[in-house]
């Protein structure tokens, strides 16, 4: 049996009681085993549901409790950085929510705070080690659809509660960051690539002023990235992986279903009414337990971790030059 990592969750953000935990506590790797928030009654009542052994009252005390060996860091963007920064100088290992900061020069500090402390830091960008992803990665680099030339994502959900976290400017909401992190993850992940420059185009909502519809055309090396995300759309997701001999399509490429197979779509382009394809099904699993278990080993094996703080540097440039290209007009390059 594996030395189980013992790990403590900052906050009561619903991805980590209705998520996250629940996997984690699943995993081979992983033991939950205290869980804070700044209301104590909040904490007493996810550590019962949960049945996790020790609920604190305030992220410090968590922080301060020596069995604890790592932290899973949900909190809202603004505070990510900040507190994966203290829990890195009380010791720790952290993994925390993308995106990882509110910009780059955020993820540069944390980089320094884990340098210094000499522990494991990574973003929580679960698709990484997803069985789905790891197979389109495979077929993409083994050629199966030609020289990869173009890539299409599409993530929406429509969601205009002003109290939801992610309608709050100041607390890191908006589109581009909630979800528009996952197409410009894709896209690095696919071309293996930096994408040398970016243009965008960004519409607001007048009452909360966050970006309620996002598009955006990356230059890679090797072709084009291009995605559109919206929290303010029928909620979609899909990703379209364009080569010069075929095509690969991810049906639910961000959030997998626990519950039922994943499909990929593996087109030869004989035709355009899908007499080419091909449908290969990926049994069901759950990529949060996965991911867990993947950092939670990267800990004990001192590996490198799924996704590492520099990959989530890079990721934070190609949001600032959208935001940057949405305001200017003009083609911007990523400065990480």
């Amino acid at each position: 049996m594996a030395d189980k990592v013992r790990w403590g969750i900052l906050g009561a953000a619903k991805i980590g009681l209705k998520k996250v935990i629940p996997a984690m506590q699943r995993g081979k790797w992983s033991e939950i085993a205290a869980i804070a928030s700044r209301d104590s009654s909040k904490a007493q009542s996810a550590a019962k549901e949960l049945k996790i052994p020790k609920a604190y009252g305030s992220y410090e005390e968590l922080l301060a409790d020596p069995s604890i060996e790592a932290i899973y860091n949900p909190l809202p963007n603004n505070l990510h950085v900040p507190w994966s920064v203290k829990t890195l100088e009380a010791g720790k290992h952290v993994l925390c929510e993308k995106p990882l900061g509110m910009n780059a020069a955020e993820v540069h500090t944390l980089i320094a705070a884990r340098d210094r402390a000499g522990k494991k830091a990574g973003e929580a960008f679960m698709v990484k080690t997803h069985p789905q992803w790891l197979r389109a990665i495979e077929l993409v680099r083994s050629g199966k659809i030609g020289k990869v030339r173009g890539v299409s994502v599409c993530f929406s959900y429509n969601n205009r509660d002003a109290a939801n976290i992610r309608n709050i400017p100041e607390a890191g909401g908006g589109a581009l960051y909630d979800i528009g992190c996952y197409s410009i993850f894709a896209a690095r992940q696919i071309f293996g690539e930096e994408p040398l420059r970016v243009a965008s185009l960004i519409e607001r909502d007048p009452d909360f002023n966050t970006d309620r519809l996002t598009s955006a055309l990356l230059e890679f090396p090797s072709g084009h990235a291009t995605f559109i995300c919206s929290t303010q759309f029928v909620p979609y997701q899909r990703v379209q992986i364009l080569g010069t001999s075929g095509r690969i399509e991810i049906e639910i490429p961000f959030n997998a279903p626990v519950d039922q197979p994943c499909r990929i779509f593996i087109d030869d382009g004989r035709d355009v009414f899908g007499g080419g394809i091909v449908t290969e099904t990926i049994p069901t699993c759950d990529q949060y337990e996965i991911q867990g278990d993947a950092f939670s080993r990267a800990i004990r094996e001192n590996t490198e971790v799924p996704v590492t703080l520099e990959t989530a540097l890079g990721n934070m440039a190609v949001i600032e030059a959208v935001f940057r290209s949405a305001e200017s007009g003009r083609w911007e390059k990523p400065l990480s």
